[in-house]
């Protein structure tokens, strides 16, 4: 078997700084190879128009390797590989040159839908839908850089241009993403190896069981009359307007704590302009956002969790009873300014101190000071 430089495909993103790839990503890729070969068969097809399919074993043989992962991100080396009997069979040259000419054009599509120009000059529906699956692991702020095998960029994949992707075929009904959400289970069906997930908004959605998700299943349906919220992670089905339609399947499920800070960050979501008497701003959308990633960055899940409230100005506001102190912090979304108050019911003693929540050092301050008052040393 002979191997040959073929693509070259940079990863960008925290997660592949230390050069390492995680696993979900590399089952997207394995979606690559699948795609190349067909798009070659079409190119096969359109430059010999007197045959109704391609030759009997026009993929035999062929195949695309990780050959080499290099420094900077994570740089992937993908090989094009054909056995040595077949190449001398079946005209390698033009399988060859079909295959690269499926990689630019491929490439081409990346770059037009970066460029938001039709990309159905470059591959049809039916081609477009592999999309569907490759980059589906990518988070917000992550890339696949695409490059020729001299390691020169020639587009980019991101969350969003894999989206513009998919949906300019329109033999997609259906989009697939990889989600985490939070909800309880008021159904299960065991017959079927169903469940309910009812969101935060009250909407329903199904989802398949897992045999190893079971006994969760029911402890989550057991504990629904009691409020008891769920983590469930993986592919989720939306249709072209972005609604959750369903699971395809569940990949990863957690109990959450009662106190769960992105259970009660979801509940304030729900809150609309004139919560208070008529009065009262709405918590912000990316302001909750930010603030869900900043206590998943800083807050560690050893520290005594909050209740969580929203303030009149469109803020949130965290509250702890820990011994005779009673401590909140006001969240300014805007500003991501913070204000730390103490009250100690005892003493009557009272302390505050203005925080940057953008702010590392402001975060591990916090932390330590509910840390003392947890151990009874404030």
């Amino acid at each position: 078997m002979s191997t040959e430089s073929f693509l070259r495909l940079r990863l960008v993103g925290m997660r592949f700084d230390d050069h390492a790839i995680p696993l979900e990503l590399l089952r997207d890729l394995a979606v690559l190879e699948e795609m190349v070969i067909e798009v070659a068969k079409l190119k096969f097809l359109a430059e010999h128009t007197s045959r109704q399919r391609s030759p009997r074993g026009f993929t035999k043989g062929i195949h695309l390797k990780l050959t080499t992962i290099d420094h900077g991100s994570a740089v992937l080396n993908i090989g094009l590989a054909l056995d040595q009997p077949y190449q001398l069979l079946l005209f390698p040259s033009a399988i060859q040159k079909q295959l690269e000419a499926a990689r630019d054009t491929i490439i081409g599509a990346i770059d037009a839908a970066a460029q938001e120009q039709p990309v159905g000059q470059y591959l049809p529906g039916q081609a477009l839908s592999y999309f569907d699956k490759i980059g589906r692991s990518l988070k917000d702020k992550e890339a696949i850089e695409f490059a020729n095998p001299d390691g020169r960029v020639i587009a980019t994949l991101t969350r969003d241009i894999r989206r513009r992707l998919v949906r300019a075929s329109s033999e997609v009904k259906e989009l697939t993403e990889e989600i985490s959400i939070r909800g309880v289970v008021p159904e299960a069906d065991q017959d079927e190896m169903t469940f309910e997930i009812q969101l935060i908004d009250g909407r329903k959605v199904k989802a398949p069981i897992a045999p190893q998700h079971l006994e969760t299943i029911r402890e989550a349906f057991n504990g629904y009359k009691d409020g008891l919220r769920v983590l469930f992670q993986g592919i989720g089905r939306f249709n072209r307007s972005d609604r959750l339609l369903g699971f395809d399947s569940i990949q990863h499920l957690s109990i959450l704590d009662a106190l769960d800070i992105n259970v009660q960050l979801d509940e304030l979501r729900l809150i609309e302009d004139g919560w208070l008497e008529g009065g009262g701003l709405a918590p912000p959308e990316s302001g909750l956002n930010w603030l869900s990633d900043a206590f998943d960055r800083h807050f560690p899940e050893t520290a005594p969790l909050p209740h969580l409230y929203p303030t009149e100005t469109g803020g949130v506001q965290a509250e702890w009873s820990l011994g005779p102190n009673e401590v909140t912090f006001e969240v300014y979304l805007d500003t991501h300014a913070g204000e730390w108050h103490v009250l100690n019911m005892d003493t009557n003693a009272a302390s505050e101190c203005a925080l940057n929540c953008d702010d590392d050092d402001d975060w591990k301050w916090l932390v330590a000071q509910l840390d003392s008052m947890g151990d009874g040393n404030v």
